[in-house]
């Protein structure tokens, strides 16, 4: 899994999975821009990142749901890079929402950043890994697209999309070495410790019989570092080279894909 001179970009590197992810590229070797609507947490994340002395990295911001700033950061990122083999995909934002009460906006909005920035960013991608004789795309879904989740209609039917575009993408982008996965997480981020720690003892047990009831492996989610970082380099080098169009969950045993 040699990921040394591998040129990536990693939307949502600011923090959580996206931070972990850039710091496993740039520990393998990578040369890395990681990309984030927050530039203050971003440039830092980046710039921390360059302490590992393996690969090196370096920040832009995009907004991933604007198609004018994509394109522009795409562009500018596949000139310093000096091409792209690898799109990581973490990027995204969640909220509750009971179906019956789901407003436009709030639809709009999670459908703009999940969906939208999915496809917007992998198009971006694609186009330079076509021009590097191909290449990898990570999106990510989730749980939540597989199964009914009556708190959380909107991300569960974005997360779907994701899934669905994933599949899509790959069928069609395969014929110029472009393979398109999508990895399903359940990892225990600082937004889903914060999350854990603010529920009432009702809605932890709820979250319990729901979420960590059916992890396998010890009941509790993993995390971003040790145990999402090394799937994230498998899928960005060459090792998996004749995977595509697979939902991969990383959850130790809560998802089953068939």
């Amino acid at each position: 899994m040699e990921l040394k001179d591998k040129r990536i970009i990693i939307s949502g590197c600011a923090k959580g999975m996206g931070e972990a992810t850039l710091n496993s590229y740039v520990k393998a070797g990578a040369h890395v821009i990681g990309m984030d609507i927050d530039s203050e947490l971003g440039q830092t994340v980046a710039e921390n990142a360059n302490k590992n002395d393996e690969g090196k990295s370096s920040f832009l911001p995009v907004d991933i749901g604007n198609p004018q700033s994509v394109s522009e950061a795409f562009a500018k990122a596949s000139n310093l890079l000096g091409g792209l083999d690898v799109l990581a995909h973490p990027a995204a934002i969640h909220s509750l929402g009971d179906p019956s009460l789901i407003s436009p906006e709030d639809w709009d909005r999670m459908f703009t950043i999940n969906v939208r920035g999915t496809m917007l960013t992998n198009q971006a991608a694609f186009h330079q890994l076509k021009k590097s004789g191909g290449g990898s795309i990570i999106n990510f879904g989730s749980i939540s697209g597989l199964r009914p989740e009556p708190s959380s209609a909107a991300y569960s039917a974005s997360k779907g999309a994701v899934h669905s575009w994933t599949r899509t993408a790959a069928g069609a982008w395969g014929k110029d070495k472009v393979r398109v996965n999508a990895i399903l997480p359940a990892m225990a981020t600082p937004m889903y410790k914060q999350a854990n720690a603010s529920m009432s003892e009702e809605a932890a047990t709820a979250s319990y019989w729901m979420n960590h009831r059916s992890i396998a492996l010890g009941e509790k989610y993993g995390d971003p570092e040790t145990d999402l970082g090394p799937v994230m380099v498998f899928f960005a080098s060459d090792a998996s080279r004749f995977i595509t169009g697979q939902l991969i969950p990383v959850d130790g045993g809560q998802a089953s894909i068939r």
